[in-house]
This record gives structure tokens, sequence and C-alpha cells, in this order.
């Protein structure tokens, strides 16, 4: 997808403080979903799941365990493609008994020593909401439904109701019988992965018929539950640009949500530096490929903004990430030029958030893709996990945010900004998209009075990459604003600012 705008041209700043203000009557309420994860087993592709299991306790790694922790991940979906050939049995009760699978598509078997209670607990340890992906007959694509000793990884609407039942009741004789506890109920399920993407899989109609199956059958074990459909646009050559407003108008009854993914490339253009070694020749071009990456971004969810317009269903961007060319999705994506433009795109869901209500930015984990947010090297002796430039945003961002959103009357050039707030405080997320200016600016609140000021502020060498845990340059510092309420956002920085204002 080309960009819509040309290159940024550097300006002279002037040496005057340009105000940045704030309306500070709330718009709509954010959802604090906005910043979830998800992860997938993801077989000989990335080492994602096993990778954060130590297999000498029999446990998840203490430092993956911390790491999340710090990135405090609102919701974790457990998924992917993966779902489409997933049976939820196969990875519960006694682990002598549990039963390997292939993975099908990323190659590999997994152990299935990682299952339904261990994720839960996992989500619970680090305080997210639970959201599991159910085999959704395989998504109708043959080649998921059986693996390679012949046996069948086709799971229909009665082994969905059935897991929600085992999740969810209280005296499901199936989980008892193992010795299991009974888990903190799991809220949020969605049917399938990616149903209209690629051929062979169900066609719209069929979708929507099964999708109607599903919900009435899981509904059935648990009326609570909220439940997602799929939206986005078609791959499979069923000639429907878009599935939103089909599935919303035929199943939406039965629907809280309505998916789409996007992982991009935010540019078709030869030229540029985003692929393979490419971005290290010139880290000027590098930046500014990089700071207008969230155009086509934007323009998705636009896009699918309209095909839901009129209606009344949010939107769940389940999976969004970089796909970039080049050794493991190019190494750019551990660059902090890469974190301040995840920061713009962690804006536009936020300017977005009045219908876009569950979100992520990154593959949660592995010790391969440059897309992940947390990087697990392994054996353990060659160091603890850490955070990748998207989760140290996603971090900064989750910790500082208000529950309702804002407006922003004034922008200083090169800032690109959000605000939000809960009760008397202000937040603002700044990001100054210049590789060269500092901005000087000054906040204000018309009709309010400020009484103090924090920023947590990360702003580093754009060209610096993220390859271990420690030094870390990236953490965020924290600074108090004067009470001349003025302020210089360094070049190439994002920030979060907390606003208190009198009550």
């Amino acid at each position: 997808m080309p960009f819509l705008t040309k290159p940024m041209v550097a300006a002279t700043l002037s040496e005057e403080v340009s105000d940045l203000i704030v309306d500070p009557h709330p718009v709509f309420d954010l959802s604090p979903y906005l910043y979830m994860q998800f992860m997938e087993p993801l077989g000989t592709a990335d080492c994602s799941v096993e990778a954060a299991w130590d297999w000498n306790s029999m446990n998840w790694r203490k430092d993956f365990i911390d790491i999340s922790r710090e990135l405090a991940p609102t919701m974790m979906r457990w998924g992917g493609i993966f779902a489409s050939y997933y049976r939820w049995r196969e990875a519960t009760g006694p682990r002598d008994k549990r039963v390997p699978m292939q993975n099908i598509l990323w190659g590999g078997f997994e152990s299935n020593q990682i299952g339904t209670a261990e994720f839960i607990e996992y989500c619970n340890n680090i305080g997210a909401e639970p959201l599991f992906c159910v085999n959704f007959e395989s998504e109708g694509l043959k080649k998921y439904m059986q693996d390679f000793f012949g046996r069948s990884r086709y799971a229909d609407a009665d082994e969905a109701a059935e897991w929600v039942d085992y999740c969810n009741n209280p005296l499901n004789k199936e989980r008892l019988s193992q010795g299991s506890p009974f888990p903190k109920p799991v809220k949020y399920w969605q049917l399938g992965n990616e149903t209209s993407y690629g051929t062979g899989k169900f066609d719209l109609e069929t979708a929507i018929r099964k999708t109607i199956e599903f919900a009435q059958k899981m509904r059935q074990a648990d009326p609570s539950i909220r439940l997602i459909g799929w939206g986005d646009m078609q791959r499979n050559g069923d000639g429907q640009p878009y599935w939103a407003k089909s599935m919303i108008e035929n199943a939406g009854e039965h629907l809280d949500y309505i998916a789409f993914h996007h992982m991009f490339d935010p540019s078709d253009d030869p030229e540029s530096p985003l692929r393979g070694m490419e971005y290290r020749k010139d880290p000027a071009k590098t930046w500014d490929y990089l700071m207008r990456a969230y155009q086509p971004h934007a323009e998705k969810i636009v896009r699918m903004r309209e095909e839901t317009a009129g209606t009344d269903m949010p939107l769940a961007l389940t999976e969004c990430h970089f796909s970039l060319k080049g050794r493991n999705r190019c190494e750019v994506l551990s660059s902090w030029a890469a974190g301040v433009s995840y920061a713009r795109l962690m804006n536009v869901h936020e300017r977005h958030g009045d219908v876009l209500k569950i979100a992520t930015l990154a593959d949660f984990c592995g010790n391969i893709w440059q897309v992940n947010a947390i990087m697990i090297p392994n054996p353990m002796r060659y160091g603890n996990a850490f955070m990748m430039p998207v989760a140290k945003i996603m971090s900064l961002y989750r910790e500082h945010t208000g529950d309702r959103s804002i407006k922003v009357l004034q922008t200083p050039a090169y800032l690109d900004i959000t605000a939000s707030r809960t009760d008397n405080t202000i937040f603002l997320h700044v990001v100054n998209t210049s590789r060269e200016h500092p901005v000087k600016t000054k906040f204000s609140i018309p009709g309010e009075t400020i009484v103090s000021a924090k920023v947590f502020e990360i702003s580093g060498d754009p060209d610096f990459e993220v390859y271990q845990k420690e030094p870390d340059p990236l953490k965020p510092v924290e600074r108090e604003v004067p009470k001349t309420m003025k302020w210089v956002f360094p070049k190439a920085s994002v920030s979060a600012v907390k606003i208190e204002i009198a009550g």
C-alpha cells in the first residue's frame, strides 16, 4: 500500500513556546483492552509458548512472568491460525496423559504441557483477561482437518461449547475428575481466527451459518460470555470485499464484537528502507518511512469503521503488527525509531477508541521474530526475557492512561498527541516525530486549574537497537513539570504526561 503523503521535510522551529491546549470534557469511553497481547504456539517458526516454559520446574519461567507483569497486558488471547487445528482436551488433565500435537502450519510438534489451566493461571498471575480462540471447524480448510498421522484436527460447535463449560462451570465433571481447580471464568471467546483469509475456507454464507450455530451452543454453556465474530476483507474469492456488514446483519444479535486483523508492510515502494539491512544505510530515510507507517494502518481502521457504520458493534483488532521483509521480519523493528513509530500507531488506536475496543500491536513472545513484544533468550543462562520497543510503548501507555478520551485543541509542530482523563487526572500521550528537533511547549487546559504535572519520558538514539534486557537506555524517566507548565519534549521521544487538576 503506498504512502498517502510525501516525505516529511524538516522545518526550523521558532524559539517561541507553542501552547499545547486540551479540552477537559470527556468525548467517549476508552476500553482498557486497547493494550492486549496474543499468544500462539508458533512451532519451528518462533519458539514462542514453549520458550516461555521452564521445563525443569514444569511452570512458567520466572523472568517471563516478571517481564509480563511489567508489560501488564490487559487481555491475553490464546489462538491464531493454530486454533484451526487445536483440540483443547489434548492439553488438559495429568501431564503424562497429554497428547502432543503436530503444528501443521508452523512446523514441529507441541508438547501440550501448556494448555487451558496453565494459560488461565498465567493470565491470573499477571492481571490479564483471558480470551480463547476456538477451533471453528478448521474454518473449512481441509489441510487443517487432519494431521500427518490421520488424526482429526476438526472441532465443531459442540466441542467449543464443552470448552466453555469446562472453563466456566464450577461443577464441570470433566474438570473435577482431573482434579483441576475451578479457575476464574473465561468471559471472552473468538470464533475462529481469519475465516475469510485464503482459498478453500468457508464462504460468507457458510461462515454466517456457522457463527450462529457456534454462538448459540456456546451461550447454552454460559449465557454471559462475550463473543467475537469475523468481519475482515475477503481473500478467498467469494466476491465480498468485506464480511462485516453481512455478518452483523445476519448474525449480529449473537455477537458482541467484530474482529479484523492487520499485519502490514507500510509501503510497496521499491525504495523503502524497511527491509533486510537496508534500514541501516540511511537512518534519516528510515525514520521518515517509519513516521508515516501509521497511515495505511489508520486507513484500515477507517475502512472497518465504514463497514460497521450505523451499528453498535464494536471492533476487535485481535492481531496486528508490522510484516516487513527480511530476516526475522526485519531487525529495524528492534530499533527505538520503530518504538516511536509504534507510539503513533497506538495513538491511532486511541483516536478510534469510540469503536475500537480490543486491540494489539505485536505478536506476544518468542525468541526469533522482531515483531514480538517480549523476547525470550534460550537457554535461560543466556539472559532474562526483555521487552522490545513495541512493548516499551504499550507498557508506558498502559500505566499512564485515562478511562475517557478528551480532545487536544492545539498541537505544536512535530507532536502527535492523544489525551484522556480519569476523574481529576489528565493524561497525554505525546510523540515527538522529529528526529532532529526538541519541541518547546506549555500545557494549557481552559477552565481548569493545573495543580501539578509529571512527565514519564522515553528518549533515546533512534538507531539504538534492543538486544538484551540490560543495559536499557529506554527505561521511562519520571520528571516534574515546573509550575510555569512549560516543557521541552526531546527529539525522537515518547512521553506520557500526567496532569492533576483542581476538583
